[in-house]
């Protein structure tokens, strides 16, 4: 992606940044001239990432501890006066029919994709409303608008961080804070490809032709970043409370 400096100078915060979209939209903030906080509970893919961008900094946090999460986004605030932009990465989960599935495997999926997220907003919005504003990006996923079989409790947790989208992008719209969800497809990531064969054994065969099907191909990071970008910038700055389906048209049609 080519750089014009649209972040020039902004501070972003992004958890999950150790890897895959996390990892992806940290490195096209720092493109575009941004100060980048990538957060991970990952403290060395924290640090690898960050020390491969121009202005990066590496934050171990998670995304469960309410107390972690204030000490990012305010000891950011802090260091450097503001948060400019904040991303809702951080996500992770379990892939099995709602039948077999715990209520510890529930909890362990909606407390990072779903209080996480909660808690990252809610802070993220509290800094920038004390500094003049800001954008916020939430990641939620296609799962959040049908039925998805195999991975009931991350669908939920998804379609929850929608409806906050919303609530949150009306309660901080006076004070300039902007907040919106990507929707990405099935993407090329470690999350989703470590789970292909559980989908295709479910399926009765490979998972692949569905992909064919539904979006002709497998969703790349790529095709998420630039969005992350746009809605992070001042280009975007009528927009808020709305979610950006990335899926090739999988949604769109019932064949």
């Amino acid at each position: 992606m080519t750089s014009h400096g649209f972040l020039q100078d902004r501070v972003a915060v992004v958890t999950g940044a150790g890897k895959g979209i996390g990892r992806a939209i940290a490195e096209a903030f720092d493109a575009e001239g941004a100060v980048v906080v990538v957060s991970d509970i990952d403290e060395g893919a924290a640090k690898e990432v960050a020390g491969q961008l121009s202005r990066g900094e590496a934050v171990v946090c998670d995304v469960r501890d309410e107390s972690a999460v204030q000490a990012l986004i305010r000891g950011t605030a802090q260091r450097h006066g503001k948060v400019d932009i904040a991303v809702a990465n951080a996500g992770v989960a379990i892939v099995k029919p709602l039948a077999e599935t715990s209520l510890a495997d529930w909890r362990a999926v909606t407390s990072v994709n779903l209080d996480g997220v909660f808690l990252t907003v809610r802070e993220a919005a509290l800094a920038m409303a004390a500094t003049g504003g800001g954008s916020i990006i939430v990641l939620s996923s296609i799962t959040a608008l049908r039925g998805s079989p195999l991975i009931g409790s991350y669908a939920a947790s998804k379609a929850g961080v929608v409806n906050l989208t919303k609530t949150a992008a009306t309660e901080f719209r006076p004070f300039g804070v902007r907040v919106n969800a990507l929707l990405p497809t099935f993407t090329n990531t470690d999350l989703v490809n470590d789970n292909i064969p559980i989908f295709s054994a479910a399926l009765g065969g490979d998972f692949e032709p569905l992909i064919a099907q539904k979006q002709v191909r497998m969703g790349e990071i790529g095709d998420i970043t630039p969005l992350a970008v746009f809605l992070a910038g001042d280009q975007a700055g009528f927009i808020t409370g709305s979610e950006y389906v990335v899926d090739n048209g999988w949604t769109a049609s019932l064949l």
